[in-house]
Formats: C-alpha cells, sequence, structure tokens
C-alpha cells in the first residue's frame, strides 16, 4: 500500500487545478462565432427591414483598432432591393460575440 502525504496531495491538487484554469481561459479566449452563424444573424437583422439579395462574409477574422482598442472582427456585405436598384452594405462583426459593430453603405 503507498502512503500519500496530505501536504505532496494538496500541492499536486492545487497544481492541477491552476492548469485546469490556464488551459479553460485560453482555449475560451481563442474562440471565435463561426463566421457562418455572424452572417445569418446579420442578414436576419437586416431582414427585418425588408429581403435580402446577397451576402458575404470573410472566414478569416481581422484584427482592427476600435476607438482605441484592438477588436477581432469578420467583415462582410449584404446587398438588398432598394427604391433605385441594388442597395449594398459593408460590415463588420465582432468574432468573439457575433455582435455587429459597424454598417456602412458602399
Amino acid at each position: 500500500m503507498i502512503k500519500c502525504d496530505r501536504t505532496a496531495f494538496l500541492i499536486g491538487a492545487a497544481a492541477g487545478a491552476a492548469a485546469a484554469v490556464l488551459i479553460q481561459k485560453q482555449t475560451s479566449e481563442s474562440m471565435n462565432v463561426p463566421p457562418e452563424k455572424v452572417l445569418k444573424k446579420v442578414k436576419d437583422t437586416f431582414k427585418k427591414n425588408g429581403p435580402v439579395d446577397g451576402s458575404w462574409i470573410q472566414m478569416k477574422p481581422e484584427q482592427i483598432d476600435r476607438n482605441g482598442f484592438p477588436a477581432l472582427v469578420y467583415k462582410g456585405g449584404i446587398s438588398r432591393p432598394g427604391e433605385t436598384g441594388n442597395e449594398q452594405f459593408e460590415f463588420s462583426a465582432d468574432a468573439k460575440t457575433g455582435t455587429l459593430l459597424h454598417v456602412q453603405p458602399v
């Protein structure tokens, strides 16, 4: 029978817990919302004001400076019918949350 010293056990348990917390933090920080889900969310937002003809999104997020703070975003575009023809918009959405950050007409 192996005798386990209480101090050694506590040190091992603390090291294991610290490693688990570190790994969880690193993996959650690197997780981005899939670009397909972001595009669906943006299209659904646009569809509240009418039909959407076309859309696209970059599959790789891009680092930008947003008011002095770095942000990882997906960039994309939406087109929809308007009164004078097709209206086109460019957007950027936060890669971590999928939140629409900026929309501008082209």
